[in-house]
């Protein structure tokens, strides 16, 4: 086991503001890195290195405990050695009450908590170029330029989120294959892709009356305003309030030539203006997000929910209409009021004109060892069409 020791801490850089870095000795020297973490994550306070001679049980526990090491030796050693604490965390699975579906969720919530966090012990450090400082090292610099643009100085990071860098640069590069535009999507990391077959089907097949403008809100990838454009919408605004995801959504429409009917911008959700169509697939879980990247998942008590169906009839034209694409898991899991959809579209002046579904096709519907397996196997996906009350189109 290599020996040394680290200290997290936040420290100036180049006169700038402050930016979290952590300084550690190895040997006679005393080095410095820039701490990156997409989750948001403060920079480690105990840390120890560690080496090709490390054990697997000795970093699984300094990890549980609270300590994590800078791994200095081979790369495929240091592979070897995320994936065996993997494993151990793995031998641990949740508990919760016997068919309280809530509890499951609460329980498998905190494991996946308590995964990530260990996981993310396991520190390396790239230099000012990117290169890994590992031997038989891949290159990953392509893949940190693509997240974090030029580099400036030595970086530390978290190995498994480095190998997450390195797969969705692979999934940039190639694309997912989306049968409803006949073309591939390219989404980019960190950028929630909205991919999932149900949702695309159910935008793809809706009945849609003539539009000439459509709002596709919390765009991702662009790929629903393409699905939009395919059928016809003559102009479509989407949004999104992450940068990342208008940068996304802006090459993948340019791949498909359609700049000239489709914009994206960056809006907290609804662009100016009122729409024949708007389009809006939401977070599903009403819980907290504990990053930024899980914002696309977790919306706390359905604030942004409920925000959208009450704002909603400012932005709809008069005879025009929404197209709200919602699963119900949580529903089934206990964590929505019944109801919730309905009673808040009519209290803000909404009528449902009629709601297309779908079972949940992803792996872990049928995954009969997923904890939440008996909530997810009834799982269905949802398009509410909704419109306002009183218009001529209603009940049609």
């Amino acid at each position: 086991m290599v020996t040394g020791s680290l200290t997290g801490e936040v420290s100036a850089c180049k006169g700038d503001a402050s930016v979290p870095r952590v300084r550690w000795q190895e040997g006679p020297d005393q080095k410095a890195a820039l701490w990156r973490s997409e989750s948001g994550a403060p920079p480690p306070r105990r840390v120890e290195l560690a080496g090709d001679a490390t054990r697997a049980a000795v970093a699984f526990h300094q990890a549980c405990e609270g300590t994590s090491l800078v791994y200095r030796g081979d790369y495929r050693n240091a592979r070897q050695l995320l994936a065996a604490i993997t494993r151990r965390l793995e031998e641990r699975p949740p508990s919760s009450a016997t068919g309280d579906l809530r509890a499951a969720f609460q329980a498998h919530r905190q494991h996946q908590s308590t995964v990530h966090q260990v996981l993310s012990r396991l520190l390396v450090v790239l230099d000012g170029s990117y290169e890994l400082e590992l031997r038989r090292a891949p290159v990953v610099s392509e893949a940190c330029l693509e997240v974090w643009g030029p580099g400036d100085g030595s970086s530390a990071v978290s190995l498994r989120q480095l190998v997450g860098m390195i797969g969705a640069h692979e999934w940039r590069r190639s694309g997912v294959e989306v049968a409803a535009l006949g073309g591939r999507v390219h989404p980019h990391y960190g950028v929630s892709a909205r991919i999932r077959g149900e949702y695309v089907d159910l935008v793809a097949d809706a009945p849609l009356r003539r539009a000439a403008r459509a709002f596709d809100l919390g765009t991702g990838t662009g790929v629903l305003a393409l699905v939009l454009a395919r059928r016809g919408v003559a102009e479509v605004v989407a949004t999104d309030s992450d940068p990342r995801a208008v940068a996304c959504a802006r090459e993948n429409i340019a791949r498909f030539r359609l700049e000239k009917r489709l914009r994206v911008e960056q809006r907290d959700l609804f662009p100016e203006g009122r729409a024949d169509l708007i389009v809006f697939n939401p977070p599903w879980i009403p819980a907290q997000p504990r990053s930024p990247v899980e914002r696309a998942i977790y919306d706390p008590d359905s604030r942004l929910l409920l925000r959208f169906l009450q704002e909603l009839p400012e932005h709809l034209s008069p005879d025009g209409e929404a197209w709200l694409i919602l699963s119900n898991l949580a529903d089934l899991l206990g964590l929505r009021p019944p109801g919730l959809v309905a009673q808040t579209s009519a209290a803000a002046n909404l009528t449902l004109r009629g709601q297309l579904s779908t079972p949940a096709r992803h792996p872990r519907a049928q995954d009969r060892e997923d904890p939440l397996y008996a909530a997810r196997s009834r799982e269905v996906t949802v398009l509410y069409r909704l419109g306002l009350r009183g218009s001529s189109t209603a009940g049609r």
